[in-house]
């Protein structure tokens, strides 16, 4: 629904979005991994002020099994307000939700009751397919519309995957983003420079490669993808691309620098079939002209026990890092990486973007640690810090421990479990500590596990921006 004045969880600016108000809400996508229940989007209590803060307050089962939500967003977001865009009187209303397996996008209103989402469309396997795709993956609210990566082909195809694109009002799939997609094969994540028209994209593999795990042949083969692609976004044309070496496997999530006139941002890498070490890497615009990409941090493999490590990491007698999601604060400060293997979350400054250093690091779960939280001492927990989301004040970070059903099964065999907690930040000097009060858990996700947050009004992977 159109407003009459630009919606005011929409900033201009980085700078006047890290004072935005703190969110009270966060949605959260829960899948059935055996696909036995509905998937659901669960509503957490993140106001401090509140009775049933970190508690689950609201739930929204989905019509369908088997759906595995993965990276949802919102309809529309501060991009809205850039000049080129054409609809500048949109809300922030709808997520927008799509499963992995099933190829279905679910389009959910939050705003008669943020509590209690409500389907108000469906987008079925069929109408994602007139986009020549399936399988999708990640969503972000763009100026021109609603972007969706997808890892599959349609009709049954295994690939290419790319983006479809979505309109922002009737939510119908106008069709492929790309008019010319170079070599890109891979589809996963996705992201943008808006004022220099850059679209940076990257590559995780096919569903066949992905969906019943990780399979160690095409790992050790070196076949999954290790490249990032350059696209010029009025054109919609493949640009360039930044090869990171086979060696380094699996090049997944996008972070783009917030400030509209910087042109850098930064790639996770999942691990290295060299030493199973995980990595994060630095692209930039360089003299030339052209883009240039170097690796800015390295995670070491953690050894261990054969006995301690599941069957898929035993012949190698350590536990890779796993870096499988980061994320950037709106001021461009603070990188945050999830080392899902080892059960860490880690905190770089980032300020100099060619020299990060390390300011803080939590440990929750971890195939070999099981680290607890302060919240429940007492309970080993599986999985790791997974998906990572930060408030726009830079001051919350949220954490999640699953990743992807068949790759739980793998790497955690003995069951992941589902929690979530929220570390607090010492914007000042680095840090982060969790918050002993947030600690949702086991139950209360009513067997199901956890992957994506997003927060209400926005957060730090949700929008971005076209003024400084």
């Amino acid at each position: 629904m159109p407003l009459w004045k630009p919606d005011p969880t929409f900033y201009p600016s980085p700078r006047q979005a890290v004072s935005a108000p703190a969110e009270k809400l966060a949605y959260v996508a829960a899948f059935d991994r055996a696909a036995e229940q509905p998937d659901a989007i669960a509503v957490l209590d993140v106001d401090e002020t509140s009775d049933s803060y970190g508690r689950v307050v609201g739930w929204t089962d989905l019509p369908h099994r088997g759906d595995e939500l993965h990276h949802f967003g919102w309809n529309a977001c501060s991009s809205a307000l850039c000049p080129s865009s054409p609809h500048p009187h949109v809300e922030r209303r709808y997520l927008i939700v799509p499963g992995l397996r099933s190829s279905r996008i679910y389009v959910l209103d939050t705003k008669d009751n943020p509590k209690a989402p409500k389907i108000v469309r469906t987008i079925e396997p069929a109408e994602l397919a007139k986009a020549g795709y399936s399988r999708p993956h990640t969503v972000h609210c763009g100026p021109e519309g609603i972007y969706v990566s997808n890892l599959g082909g349609a009709d049954g195809a295994d690939g290419p995957g790319g983006i479809a694109l979505l309109d922002h009002d009737s939510f119908d799939v106008l069709g492929a983003w790309e008019i010319d997609r170079g070599p890109q094969y891979f589809g996963y994540d996705f992201w943008w420079h808006l004022t220099r028209d850059v679209v940076v994209t990257s590559e995780w593999g096919t569903p066949s490669m992905i969906e019943d795990g990780l399979v160690g042949e095409l790992l050790l083969g070196r076949k999954y993808g290790h490249s990032i692609h350059f696209f010029d976004l009025r054109k919609r044309r493949h640009l360039q691309t930044l090869d990171l070496g086979d060696q380094h496997q699996m090049a997944l999530e996008l972070r783009p620098a917030h400030d509209p006139t910087k042109e850098y941002g930064f790639v996770g890498v999942v691990a290295s079939v060299e030493d199973l070490s995980a990595s994060v890497w630095l692209w930039h615009r360089a003299e030339s002209g052209d883009f240039a990409i170097r690796k800015v941090i390295e995670i070491p493999a953690e050894p261990a026990d054969a006995a301690d490590l599941p069957p898929i990491l035993q012949p190698f007698g350590a536990v890779p890092p796993l870096v499988t999601d980061i994320d950037l604060s709106v001021d461009d400060r603070y990188l945050y990486v999830s080392a899902w293997g080892i059960g860490k979350l880690l905190q770089y400054d980032v300020s100099d973007p060619f020299a990060p250093r390390l300011t803080g690091e939590v440990r929750l779960g971890g195939i070999v640690t099981r680290a607890a939280h302060p919240a429940a001492p007492d309970l080993a927990l599986a999985g790791g810090p997974q998906m990572v989301e930060v408030s726009r004040d830079g001051r919350r970070v949220y954490i999640t421990n699953s990743l992807y059903g068949a790759w739980d099964d793998q790497f955690y065999p003995d069951g992941v479990g589902a929690w979530a907690a929220r570390l607090d930040v010492d914007l000042d000097n680095g840090g982060l500590s969790p918050d002993p009060r947030f600690f949702p858990h086991g139950d209360e996700f009513r067997g199901r596990r956890v992957h994506q947050t997003r927060l209400q009004g926005g957060d730090a992977s949700s929008d971005s921006y076209c003024f400084p």
